[in-house]
């Protein structure tokens, strides 16, 4: 059973590719997923691990690396769903640059925030009230009612916008034979939804366009009382591609290590025995130890008993 560390973690502590990656095995982790926040400098020596053997890369976080000219890393520099055709037009190349640099890692699979109904954003809203407490008071069920009814009143467009851009990027899925991973997020604007998900993962078959889920997220989304956690992942997870993973202080502070948080991860024990693309993605924030401790309580709460051979340089075959 892999675990892969985020390089979203470490990547703006580095300047060397390599080091950053032989930081992530030492604590013990099978190799790395290259987040949103690499940059082109550190590209070549994540190549020369590589080329070496020394390195298997499962997923890429979109976009990656960091675009040209692009003030920071982030998922959400363009979305699938804005209402602006222009960026929906970036959006579309540059998920397409980071389908070809995941291809020329290795990876077979990106994550992709798809975006967001555009309103008022009232799941800000609903986590602050929550975080004071409130969150069992007829004031937030009204907020929350009220968010239901608009985004189903706002959503079909977002969404056309949404499954039109998809279906711009799967020749080139098809190409580079590295799938989308549409991740779910924690704000209830957010495009796809669970249902959502869903439908696009049957439309274009999981092989092209599948579910990454975030324990963090769908956590929140639970406790703010928008799903139930267990139920969707259940339900999603013949359309399951990968995981994040990462603890949540309740309500909503997420990317804590476990079990620093919440989450009972040995209730999800069958997750992770399934056939899927396993990231560990903490704040960067966290510190070293806390990162470690992290992966050693998931693999007992998954019963890894592992040699863990996989890291080793020698017969690093991608499957």
């Amino acid at each position: 059973m892999r675990f892969n560390l985020s390089t979203r973690w470490n990547a703006g502590r580095h300047r060397c590719g390599q080091k950053m990656v032989e930081e992530a095995l030492e604590l013990g982790f099978d190799g790395v997923e290259l987040g949103y926040n690499l940059t082109q400098d550190l590209v070549p020596g994540v190549r020369k691990m590589i080329d070496e053997r020394a390195l298997r890369v499962d997923s890429v976080h979109n976009y990656c690396p960091v675009p040209v000219g692009a003030p920071y890393g982030h998922p959400e520099l363009f979305t699938l769903t804005n209402s602006d055709e222009r960026i929906r037009h970036n959006a579309v190349w540059h998920i397409g640059q980071t389908l070809r640099f995941a291809a020329n890692m290795g990876a077979r699979i990106i994550v992709v925030h798809g975006g967001y109904v555009e309103m008022r954003g009232l799941s800000r809203k609903l986590m602050n009230m929550a975080s004071k407490g409130e969150r069992e008071t007829p004031k937030y069920e009204r907020t929350l009612q009220k968010l239901i009814v608009k985004r189903d009143r706002k959503v079909k467009r977002f969404h056309e916008n949404l499954m039109h851009g998809l279906e711009q990027l799967i020749p080139l899925i098809e190409e580079t034979g590295v799938r989308i991973g549409l991740e779910n997020l924690p704000n209830f604007e957010a495009i796809p939804n669970e249902m959502e998900t869903e439908h696009i993962a049957q439309t274009f078959g999981a092989d092209k366009v599948c579910y990454w889920h975030d324990f963090g997220h769908a956590q929140i989304r639970q406790n703010l009382g928008l799903i139930s956690h267990r139920h969707w992942l259940e339900r999603l997870l013949p359309y399951l591609g990968g995981v994040h993973i990462h603890d949540v202080i309740p309500p909503i502070q997420d990317h804590a290590m476990p079990p620093q948080g919440e989450i009972d991860f040995k209730r999800f024990r069958n997750i992770g025995e399934s056939d899927i693309v396993r990231v560990f993605e903490p704040s960067s924030r966290a510190s070293a130890q806390d990162v470690r401790e992290g992966l050693v309580h998931l693999r007992n709460a998954w019963q890894e008993n592992d040699e863990q051979t996989e890291n080793k340089p020698e017969g690093l075959d991608r499957p």
